[in-house]
C-alpha cells in the first residue's frame, strides 16, 4: 500500500491586484492574515491549526502558483517523494527546509498536468478558536476541484502516486477523492488543466446563509447556489473574488467510514448537482465559467 498524503493544506494564487484579493481574503472573506514574506502574503483561518490556507502574491497574470499537501511525518515526506520520483514525476525540489514563516519539511513536483504541488510535514501549528454563533467565516479549507483533459487517468495518478482513495464519480467524468475521513479533499473534472474553484468550510448551513447575506451586504455576486450537493452531501455557495478566482462556503461535508465506504457512481442529472434545486432557480446563478488551462503550468513557483 502507497503512503498517502494527509489533507489539503493550502492553495497558492498569484493575482494581478494583489491589494483587492488581500482585501477579499482578510475583511470580506473571514481569513486572517498572519504574516507576509518575500512578497508572499499568508491567511489563516480561525478554527484551523493550519499556519495558513491561502497564500497570495502578486504577478501580472492570475495563476495557481502551488497546491499543498500535508503528509503525517518527515519520514511519509520522504516516502511519498519516492513515490513521486518513481512516478516519472518531474521534480521542483527535494525534501528540505520548506520556505515560508510556519517552517517544515517538504518537496514539490509538477503533476500530469504540469501544476505545482508541494508535500509538506512538521509545520508550526496555529492555535485554534472556536468560533461564535454568526460569525459565518471559514472553520478551513474543505477542498479544492480540478480540470483535466483525461480525468482518468489523473484521478489513477493522486490514488497510485498520493495515496488518494476513491470515494464517489459522478458519470465517468467527476471523481470525488479523500485522504482522509472527509468524503473529498479533492474533485477531477474534465477540461483544460485548471484549478476550478477553492472550498473552505463553515460551520452549519446557517453560517453558510449567514455568509451568504454579509457577501450580499458586501456587493459580492452569488455565482451559484445556495443548494446540496449529492456526492458528499455538502451545501454551497459559490463566488468570483476580485482577480475572478472561484471560491465557496460549504458545510455539512460527509465524513467516511474507510472501513465500510463503497463508491457509487451517480448518474448525472441536476438534482445530482443540486439536491435541492434551488441553484438553479435564482436569477442570475452561473455554476461554473468556462475554464482556461492555469497560467501557472509548468511554471517553478515563485
Amino acid at each position: 500500500m502507497s503512503t498517502s498524503v494527509t489533507d489539503l493544506h493550502y492553495v497558492a494564487l498569484a493575482v494581478p491586484d494583489l491589494a483587492a484579493e488581500r482585501a477579499f481574503f482578510g475583511e470580506t472573506w473571514g481569513l486572517t492574515e498572519v504574516g507576509e514574506q518575500d512578497g508572499k502574503v499568508y491567511f489563516a483561518a480561525e478554527a484551523s491549526a493550519y499556519p495558513y490556507v491561502i497564500r497570495l502574491r502578486q504577478d501580472a497574470e492570475r495563476k495557481t502558483d502551488l497546491i499543498g499537501f500535508t503528509a503525517a511525518s518527515r519520514a511519509d515526506v520522504d516516502a511519498l517523494f519516492a513515490q513521486v520520483r518513481g512516478a516519472g514525476c518531474k521534480i521542483i525540489s527535494e525534501p528540505g527546509d520548506a520556505e515560508g514563516p510556519a517552517g517544515g519539511y517538504a518537496f514539490r513536483f509538477f503533476d500530469p498536468d504540469g501544476r505545482a504541488i508541494e508535500v509538506i510535514s512538521d509545520t508550526t501549528p496555529r492555535t485554534p478558536r472556536s468560533l461564535a454563533r454568526g460569525e459565518a467565516i471559514p472553520t478551513g479549507l474543505s477542498h479544492i476541484v480540478l480540470h483535466t483533459p483525461e480525468p482518468a487517468k489523473l484521478v489513477k495518478f493522486y490514488e497510485d502516486v498520493l495515496g488518494f482513495r476513491l470515494s464517489d464519480w459522478i458519470g465517468t467524468f467527476m471523481a470525488f477523492l479523500r485522504c482522509n475521513p472527509v468524503h473529498h479533499r479533492l474533485a477531477i473534472l474534465p477540461g483544460p488543466p485548471a484549478l476550478n474553484h477553492v472550498a473552505f468550510d463553515v460551520s452549519s448551513v446557517d453560517e453558510l446563509m449567514r455568509g451568504l447575506a454579509r457577501m450580499h451586504e458586501k456587493g459580492v455576486t452569488l455565482s451559484w447556489g445556495p443548494g446540496r450537493h449529492t456526492a458528499g452531501n455538502n451545501t454551497f455557495t459559490y463566488y468570483l473574488t476580485p482577480n475572478g478566482n472561484a471560491v465557496e462556503y460549504t458545510s455539512d461535508l460527509e465524513q467516511i467510514d474507510e472501513t465500510s465506504w463503497r463508491p457509487t457512481v451517480h448518474e448525472f442529472s441536476p438534482s445530482i448537482t443540486d439536491q435541492w434545486g434551488t441553484g438553479r432557480i435564482i436569477p442570475g446563478n452561473v455554476p461554473h465559467a468556462e475554464m482556461m488551462p492555469d497560467k501557472g503550468l509548468w511554471q517553478v513557483p515563485a
